[in-house]
């Protein structure tokens, strides 16, 4: 079976879009899909990171020559 994608930016529009694809013959079933909202606070790599910052496994400079001389460059 073949999938169309179809990206609809307004949301008014969609219901309408939905019908008359519905209408098309040989479709088989429309499904509408919103987006995901991305929020970073709940991946994994944001949260070991609070932890890191919480535990105490954090190292501040105060400028970026600091920064430098502490790595060598």
């Amino acid at each position: 079976m073949a999938t169309i994608v179809l990206q609809v930016p307004d949301e008014s529009l969609v219901s309408k879009v939905k019908q008359a694809c519905k209408m098309l013959m040989g479709v088989a079933s429309v499904k509408v899909q919103k987006p995901k909202e991305y929020d970073i606070t709940k991946t994994a790599h944001y949260k070991a990171a609070m932890d890191d910052v919480k535990n105490g496994r954090v190292t501040t400079y105060a400028s970026l020559e600091d920064f430098y001389k502490e790595m060598g460059l």
